[in-house]
């Protein structure tokens, strides 16, 4: 489901330090979508932007301004770095199917932004390293239009609304896994950091969709298993099968204008350009990107930036059925280029394979399917902000869901966003507690509830009729499956 929105809505990213001298008010312009927008329209959506921005420091210096609702048209602000801002202006329409939740749209912003980080770095530094901005322009353009091809419909933005109220952007989907498990991905684990021998390489497992066991810090985790999900794992790439026979056929596929790097050599790396992505007859996923000089990144492995791991590792995927194995190595520790890739490679094939084969077929028997996470009679979603992990009624069952309830939800949603937003304002180390609970029109009780910074939202439709029931409800769910971190007792 989504926010269709044509040339009513803009996302762009600029730089407040660039184009103050009048007359060079372009050059503060980093990337602007849709790329055919009169120039003149630009420069007058980031130039309001821009005063927007200004006029909310008078009032509150220290907090970034983080939406601005007008008659016609939402704002939702970014901050991405030091006075580099990313913006989303949204077209308002009088149909209910397009309400969407400023806080959804705004973790778009963040997460083009974190993946974006992860492959090239921070913007700042790009700009830094070639004052032009040639170069920063070049990637932000066909990175984050690779980015909003998924969510665009002809010419139109099918951005989140009010339907995808019980899904969290940013956080990981964790497996449940029993103890016995546990040793083998431990093991599978082990091996997998031991491929460069003394040298210590980091990996992640996911199956299917949902991450099985990381050795990464939390916000590594996110950005790589969030790339994973969108490009890498085995539902991404069958989505996309027939781009990638015409590729291997020579046939010629739409494509972005190449960035340039600072030295004039043409850069395709395009890590989130979907027909570039293929599995090999070996298991590996072949990322058919050019080399980049400026990074020398190599074409089948390229290289990241893992800001709490603080290091640049090259990226290895190899799958195996349901199984997806991310092996990060150390760039500085690839000295042979190539040939140190092939022998991570060779490594992996020999010595995991059989623990793959292992863990994949004790998870596939104990899988219990795509509504492996569904229970009877509550639509929830769970979020726990602190680990970014959340976990949510299947897809297919909030579908069932009447429209009156999501878009309750949606609202009350929204009014926890904003007492966050204030309660982090008002004590950064306090984590505040809330808890709404209302009747819907259609009969359904709806609940959002934040405990200890964790948070719960859940719709009953075929619940009693008194608030008792409700907090009754919740009070199970809480027990059974949160380990009572929402009970009151």
């Amino acid at each position: 489901m989504g926010l269709s929105s044509g040339d009513g809505a803009q996302l762009c990213v600029f730089d407040l330090r660039r184009g103050q001298q009048e007359g060079q008010e372009l050059d503060k312009i980093l990337f602007f979508h849709p790329a055919d927008c009169p120039i003149l329209l630009q420069l007058s959506v980031i130039g309001l932007c821009e005063g927007i921005i200004t006029f909310s420091r008078i009032f509150s210096p220290d907090d970034d301004c983080e939406v601005i609702e007008s008659e016609n048209h939402s704002h939702v602000f970014y901050q991405a770095e030091a006075d580099i801002w990313m913006v989303l202006v949204v077209e308002k329409n009088k149909d209910s199917e397009l309400t969407w939740r400023c806080g959804a749209l705004q973790g778009i912003l963040k997460e083009v932004h974190s993946l974006f980080t992860m492959f090239y770095g921070p913007i700042r530094t790009l700009l830094d390293r070639q004052p032009s901005a040639e170069l920063a322009r070049g990637h932000l353009r066909t990175f984050v239009t690779d980015y909003l091809s998924d969510f665009s419909a002809g010419k139109k933005l099918q951005l989140p609304t009010f339907r995808d109220c019980l899904k969290e952007r940013g956080t990981v989907q964790m497996l449940t896994i029993s103890r016995e498990v546990a040793l083998e991905i431990q093991s599978l684990t082990t091996v997998l950091g031991s491929c460069l021998g003394n040298v210590m390489c980091q990996s992640l497992v996911l199956f299917g969709d949902l991450l099985v066991s990381t050795t990464l810090p939390p916000d590594d985790t996110l950005n790589l298993y969030t790339y994973a999900v969108l490009r890498l794992t085995p539902h991404a790439l069958s989505s996309y099968a027939n781009s990638w026979s015409y590729l291997r056929k020579g046939t010629s596929v739409h494509s972005v204008p190449t960035s340039s790097s600072s030295n004039g050599t043409a850069s395709v790396e395009r890590p989130l350009q979907r027909e570039k992505l293929y599995k090999g007859k070996d298991g590996f996923v072949t990322a058919d990107f050019a080399t980049s000089e400026i990074r020398g990144a190599v074409p089948s492995a390229p290289i990241l930036w893992f800001r709490q791991a603080e290091d640049r590792m090259h990226l290895c995927v190899y799958q195996h059925k349901n199984i997806t194995i991310l092996l990060l190595t150390p760039a500085s520790s690839l000295i042979n280029g190539d040939e140190g890739i092939t022998h991570v490679k060779r490594h992996l094939l020999e010595h995991a394979s059989q623990n793959i084969v292992t863990v994949e077929q004790k998870l596939s028997r104990g899988w219990g399917g795509e509504n492996a996470y569904h229970v009877g009679g509550y639509r929830y979603l769970l979020v726990d902000p602190d680990r970014k992990v959340s976990r949510a009624s299947p897809p297919g069952k909030v579908t069932t869901l009447s429209k009156d309830s999501l878009l309750s939800l949606n609202r009350q949603r929204e009014e926890i966003d904003l007492e966050k937003s204030r309660a982090g304002r008002s004590d950064s180390c306090h984590d505040k507690d809330f808890e709404i609970c209302i009747r819907a029109k259609n009969n359904s009780w709806v609940i959002a509830k934040v405990t200890r910074g964790r948070e719960l939202y859940m719709a009953l439709e075929k619940g009693g009729e008194t608030l008792l029931y409700a907090s009754t409800a919740v009070e199970k769910f809480s027990n059974r499956y949160c380990e009572g971190a929402f009970s009151t007792d």
